[in-house]
């Protein structure tokens, strides 16, 4: 930046030399070249990740839209490829799943868990939820249950950011943790705490 600076300032004096050019117009060519500098220095001192391509505008994305992001999610488990699940998540998308102590931040750890996990054929239904919506992210959040083929019930809190990505809604964090109290059939009654 600074040898930039010199370089420029160097030049000037020079043309200043050959031309004889008046205060009021060295000023003009110098404020110009300087601005120039500049435009040209202000990439390389961005932050990487502020100078990478973003999405060109919002995709616009509706709740029930979002909503469906999770069926495609579930549907996919009913195919029982690990494969197809995964395709839902980002090439960085990170799994915290329901039963592995394990954080999932590659695609070989999630396809290694949704192996396992699809041996008992899930099911999710959504029992609760919020979803909130930004520019390129939702965030679908709340209460599901899962229900296996052995006739288990597996109840969790749940958490989905989703990204637009190239063209397409992925799974860029899930979060899915048991419930930490049981859950009790109480006939619509609050349980008691």
């Amino acid at each position: 930046m600074e040898t930039l600076a010199r370089l420029s300032i160097r030049a000037l004096s020079t043309a200043q030399s050959i031309f004889r050019m008046s205060e009021s117009s060295m000023n003009t060519v110098l404020t110009a070249s300087m601005v120039a500098a500049a435009m040209l220095l202000l990439p390389a001192s961005m932050p990487a990740g502020a100078q990478a391509p973003m999405e060109s505008a919002c995709a616009q994305v509706t709740e029930p839209q979002v909503a469906a992001l999770f069926n495609r999610w579930n549907d996919s488990l009913r195919t029982g490829d690990p494969d197809k699940v995964i395709a839902n998540y980002a090439e960085d998308g990170v799994l915290l799943a329901t039963l592995s102590n394990e954080p999932r931040t590659s695609r070989a750890a999630m396809r290694d868990y949704f192996v396992k996990f699809l041996k008992g054929k899930p099911q999710g239904t959504i029992d609760k939820r919020v979803i909130k919506i930004g520019c390129n992210v939702a965030q679908d959040v709340g209460t599901y249950t899962f229900k296996l083929a052995d006739g288990k019930a597996v109840h969790a809190r749940y958490t989905y950011v989703y990204e637009w990505r190239n063209g397409k809604w992925l799974i860029a964090h899930h979060h899915s943790s048991a419930m930490p109290e049981p859950i009790a059939n109480t006939g619509g009654a609050k349980p008691r705490r």
